[in-house]
């Protein structure tokens, strides 16, 4: 098996040399990932995909790096950093350099494996998608997760439709069918819907299984013609669905090691017209499984348990198969190698049977018929002895080359030759070597009946002895001793079993079951005549320990003896604890690769080697604590050197003393049932496990007695504490009795008391309340005294107020008047000024009349003195009687014109003093008659003044009087009523 280092490497050949892969395991090259940091580490594999060819295959890492694998033209390439983990991967869209991927942010991308470029980015799930299936046409993808399903356009890469369910429900796997335009989907309530892939019409749907064989369907896989479904989970059952039936036809139950299925992948066949016959089945043990579903026949597998399979991918033409192994590294396996030796061709079906002949052979000549093949005569002679000592020297040589025969196609000699040469075995192989030498037989149905027995009780309390850190680490080694207490009954009183198991059970925590076959195995042969003594240290073994270290080094053993030093201190230690205490993991495993490679008495002889080569310090050791310590920690000590030094005891030591002399050869585990281990003292035994069954039972009994003596006393105690509780309950109810009588007492004095003190209080309370009445009445009477006087110094603030509104608006008043009085005068001055001037004017006016008129009378005075000259007397008279009647007229005029001047001054006082009185009881009255008053005057003096001036303009000689202030006394009235109204 070639094996290829991806390392940095960003291209390469897959393999170096052409791969020829052997019938057994059919691995054509196994892929492994290694980075060259500073720390170096594995990136494990995680999903792979084929191509629609089936000759290139597409893996991804945890860390995001995607390769192309071409297994025809054996290259490698790195296609692709996404720097996260795909969960998905899918090969055979329509476009054949493009793949998809699904990364753990729950996104899908499409990259191209030629030109390394992102072509599209599909979001819109929202946990991890575990399933990609691509349509047969490449044109349509259907992404999976827990909660939902989405179908794709890849032409588009926009997403058609989207299939949301409960979330209780949950979807298992969706997916197309092979060479079909049907879509199937699968819940975890194991109910399976066909659906249409262009209308989504609901084709149809596939019966509940039979409650007999009722499993939850967790995995899947189709023929590629589409016809049968196989279905599995966490059962060894498979069920095989027609689905164009649509009903259950078969049911495969698969071996008892297969407890659950957690992958299935048809293998196809180019002659079986997609009707594929094989399945494989990949079961939790990390076996894949290859059975033909007529047959039911086990075909072939691939994985084991030591290097399981993680998952699978079978290419389209059936060629190849791809595997992630669970320790992350890509198996690529050839299917022609593993059906190499099922399709051979058949024997022929016509044989010849050959009479005998006449003559009776012996038996003797029978068997040389049998072994040369030809018919001879017996014939007794030296020739034929030596023929017969020579074949008996070939079958001794056939005898020992089919002992040194393993299964799996190893050669104890050679691996003993390829041990002395490297000093070990490699790593990766020593698992898969040690079961080989061992030669366990894996006897699961053994194993699983002494598991189920549970855990013995010798080892209940096994962590209080053993506080292991790691919870899973003890569970299985109570597991494993429990499994070996069953097997022998000696296990469970042997007290350095544990001591004895743990280091094989740390290596094997994760395969109980080569776990026990190994220690299992180890016991019988490596620890052999060890119980003889028991309970006591196999004497006889640490005699022939003690023989050998006397042949090889008496100083050394001199040492021990000087200072009381036993085999049981200087040699037991290290075998009840296989030198696990005293040397590392790389050491211990280095050593037992020799150990197992030998024969049994090379564990005896290490540890003299042991100690030969830790002469030196042990000689320096003067105390027994030393000694002790010496043995049970880990030393200064080339395990090399110690295994070089077991190999020259083995070979120099004398035969009398020689452990080998006295150990059977290597004997392996019995195939389907463990052998009866009885290699110890039964009596013993049997004496030691009827006294401790006799003492357990004695143990049992004293600690039910006890049990029902404890009992007898709590209910004796709790008795006694129900009387005692009883007694003080009675006295404390007595005193609590005396004392309610007391406070009843008291409480009846308080109360007379309290009933005085409540009259007193009531009497108190009334004259407190008439108190409060009286004080209640007169402070309201207060109050409403108050209240009044607060009334009347508002209305003296109100009169007050109003009164100075009045002083101030009469004040204005005064101030308006006395500008109004000098608005007046100035007009008044104005007036007479322009009267004045008229007066002048009609002065100028009148004069010039005057002499107008004046010259008009001399002129008729001259022309009428002649003509009045005789009647001179009679106008005389005539004269005087017309100034008389203008002098009474004028006299009339002016006493009117008094009285009405004395009445309009009388009335204007009359209305003043009315006026004030009002304004004092509302300030804001407006006078409107006066007002009205004022103007009529006005107009009635204007008018007696127009009718005393209209004269003047007619008669000369007349000449109106002046008036006072007083006269004109009705226009300052009007100003003094107007300003009181503007108020």
């Amino acid at each position: 098996m070639q094996s290829t280092d991806l390392g940095n490497k960003e291209s390469g050949k897959i393999w170096h040399r052409k791969p020829s892969p052997a019938t057994r395991d059919g691995i054509i090259v196994n892929i492994i990932h290694n980075t060259s940091d500073y720390h170096p580490k594995v990136l494990r594999f995680l999903n792979v995909a084929f191509d629609g060819t089936g000759d290139c295959l597409i893996a991804g890492d945890h860390q995001g790096n995607i390769y192309v694998f071409d297994l025809y033209g054996n290259r490698f390439n790195l296609v692709q950093r996404t720097a996260q983990a795909c969960t998905a991967l899918a090969f055979n869209l329509r476009r054949k350099s493009e793949f998809l991927v699904a990364l753990a942010d729950y996104s899908v991308k499409c990259f191209d494996t030629v030109t390394k470029e992102l072509v599209s980015w599909m979001r819109g799930h929202e946990s991890s998608v575990f399933s990609i299936s691509v349509h047969a046409s490449g044109k349509y993808a259907i992404t999976t997760s827990s909660d939902t399903a989405q179908l794709w356009d890849l032409d588009t890469f926009q997403r058609k439709r989207k299939l949301n369910i409960l979330q209780s429900v949950g979807i298992q796997k969706v997916f197309f069918l092979p060479l079909s335009n049907t879509i199937l989907s699968c819940f975890k309530d194991n109910s399976i819907f066909a659906w249409e892939c262009d209308t989504l019409f609901c084709k149809y749907q596939l019966p509940a299984p039979p409650e007999s064989s009722s499993i939850l369907y967790k995995v899947f896989a189709v023929t590629r013609d589409g016809r049968i479904l196989a279905a599995g989970g966490k059962s060894n059952h498979l069920h095989l669905w027609c689905l164009e039936a649509r009903q259950l036809f078969r049911i495969i139950q698969m071996p008892t090691k297969v407890r659950a299925i957690r992958h299935l992948e048809f293998l196809p066949d180019s002659f079986d017209a997609g009707s594929n016959q094989v399945l494989g089945v990949l079961s939790q043990d990390g076996i894949m499984r290859f059975i033909n579903i007529q047959t039911c026949k086990l075909l072939f597998e691939i994985g084991s348990l030591d290097e399981g399979i993680s998952s699978s991918a079978i290419s389209p033409h059936g060629r190849y198969i791809a595997s992630i192994m669970e320790n992350g590294s890509l198996n690529i396996y050839s299917v022609q190698a593993l059906t190499q030796e099922i399709n051979k061709p058949p024997p022929p079906l016509v044989k010849v049977i050959e009479d005998l002949p006449k003559n009776k052979l012996s038996s003797s000549d029978l068997k040389r018929k049998v072994t040369s093949g030809r018919v001879q005569q017996p014939a007794k002679s030296r020739e034929s002895k030596i023929q017969t000592r020579i074949l008996k020297q070939d079958l001794t040589g056939d005898f020992e080359s089919k002992k040194n025969e393993l299964p799996d196609g190893l050669n104890k000699k050679r691996l003993q030759i390829l041990l002395k040469g490297y000093g070990e075995y490699p790593t990766k192989y020593r698992m898969f070597i040690w079961r080989s030498l061992l030669q366990l037989p894996e006897n699961h149905t053994a194993f699983s009946s002494l598991i189920d027995k549970g855990t013995h009780v010798a080892f209940l309390n096994l962590q209080k002895k053993y506080p292991i850190k790691s919870r899973k680490l003890l569970r299985v080694l109570q597991r494993t001793l429990s499994a070996l207490a069953h097997w022998s009954v000696i296990f469970s009183d042997t007290p350095y079993l544990p001591l004895l198991a743990f280091p094989f059970v740390k290596l094997f925590q994760n395969n109980q079951l080569i776990c026990f076959e190994v220690i299992a195995t180890l016991i019988i042969n490596w620890c052999q005549h060890w119980f003889e003594y028991f309970p006591n240290p196999p004497i006889n073994i640490l005699s022939m320990i003690e023989n050998v270290l006397a042949f090889h080094d008496k100083e050394l053993l001199q040492h021990f003896i000087d200072h009381d030093i036993t085999s049981q201190l200087y040699a037991w230690p290290l075998l009840e604890t296989v030198f696990s205490e005293v040397l590392t993991r790389e050491e211990w495993l280095k050593l037992f690769d020799n150990i197992f490679s030998n024969h049994p008495s090379f564990l005896l002889m290490t540890v003299v080697a042991y100690n030969m080569c830790s002469r030196a310090p042990l000689l320096n050791c003067n105390l027994k604590d030393d000694f002790e310590f010496f043995f049970h920690h880990r030393n200064n000590l080339d395990i090399n050197v110690v295994i070089r030094q077991v190999y020259h005891l083995m070979e120099t030591t004398p035969t009398d003393i020689h452990p080998d002399s006295m150990l059977n050869v290597f004997v392996a585990l019995t195939k389907g049932q463990y052998p009866v281990f009885n290699q110890y003292p039964k009596f013993i035994v049997d004496y030691q496990t009827q006294e401790q069954e006799r003492i357990r039972n004695d143990e049992l009994d004293y600690l039910r007695e006890r049990q029902t003596v404890e009992d007898m006393q709590a209910k004796v105690d709790q008795q006694r504490v129900e009387d005692e509780a009883w007694y003080q309950k009675q006295e404390l109810l007595r005193q609590a009795e005396e004392t309610r009588r007391e406070m009843l007492l008291q409480e009846e004095e308080k109360m007379i008391q309290q009933r005085q003190r409540l009259a007193a209080v009531k009497r108190q309370l009334k004259v407190k309340e008439m108190h409060l009445q009286d004080a209640a009445r007169r402070r309201f009477l207060k109050l409403q005294q108050d209240q009044r006087e607060m009334e009347l110094r508002r209305l003296d603030d109100e009169i007050g107020r109003k009164v100075y509104m009045r002083d101030q608006e009469i004040a204005a008043t005064a101030r308006d008047l006395e500008m109004r009085q000098l608005e007046l005068e100035s007009q008044k001055r104005l007036y007479e000024k322009n009267l004045t001037e008229n007066q002048e004017a009609v002065a100028k006016e009148m004069r010039a009349d005057a002499d107008a008129y004046r010259r008009k009378v001399d002129l008729e005075e001259h022309m009428f003195h002649k003509l009045i000259e005789a009647g001179e007397t009679q106008s005389q008279k005539t004269q005087k009687w017309k100034e008389a009647e203008g002098k009474e007229l004028r006299l009339r005029s002016a006493k009117k014109a008094s009285a009405l001047s004395d009445a309009s001054r009388k009335w204007f006082l009359k209305q003043e003093i009315n006026a004030a009185v009002e304004h004092a009881e509302n300030p804001c009255h407006k006078v409107t008659a006066v007002v009205s008053l004022g103007r009529g005057d006005l107009d009635t003096d204007t008018h007696r003044e127009k009718t005393i001036r209209r004269p003047r303009r007619k008669m000369a000689i007349y000449k109106p009087r002046r008036q006072n202030a007083e006269e004109t006394s009705p226009v300052n009235t009007f100003v003094l009523a107007s300003s009181i109204a503007r108020e």
